[in-house]
């Protein structure tokens, strides 16, 4: 002897009402489960260890207090010196709309 349809679901819908569950006859991917876990966020965060101060910071907090001098910042300056010395450096900005102009039809 067979249990009709609507008994099952009304034995369903009153299971997923007691044990807190989403009430889908269908079946359908809601992503119930995913959106169940608990969030990843804050594991995250701290696997990675906190930001130290570079000298940019120093020099936003301290402006022109104190004399600073980054490493880093002056070889590549340097570096940046010696490639335009020798006519490898990057092209200047155009600065005006007549000066973009200008050198846009020139291409080979």
């Amino acid at each position: 002897m067979a249990v009709p349809r609507s008994r099952i679901l009304d034995l369903m819908k009153v299971q997923c009402r007691i044990f807190s569950h989403t009430f889908n006859p269908e079946g359908l991917r809601l992503g119930n489960k995913v959106l169940r876990q608990r969030l990843k966020g804050p594991a995250l965060a701290a696997y990675y260890p906190r930001k130290m101060a570079t000298f940019k910071d120093l020099q936003k907090a301290y402006g022109n207090q104190y004399e600073n001098f980054d490493e880093e910042q002056e070889d590549r300056l340097e570096k940046i010196k010696m490639i335009k010395a020798r006519g490898k450096g990057a092209p200047k900005k155009k600065r005006t709309a007549a000066e973009s102009k200008k050198f846009k039809g020139k291409k080979r």
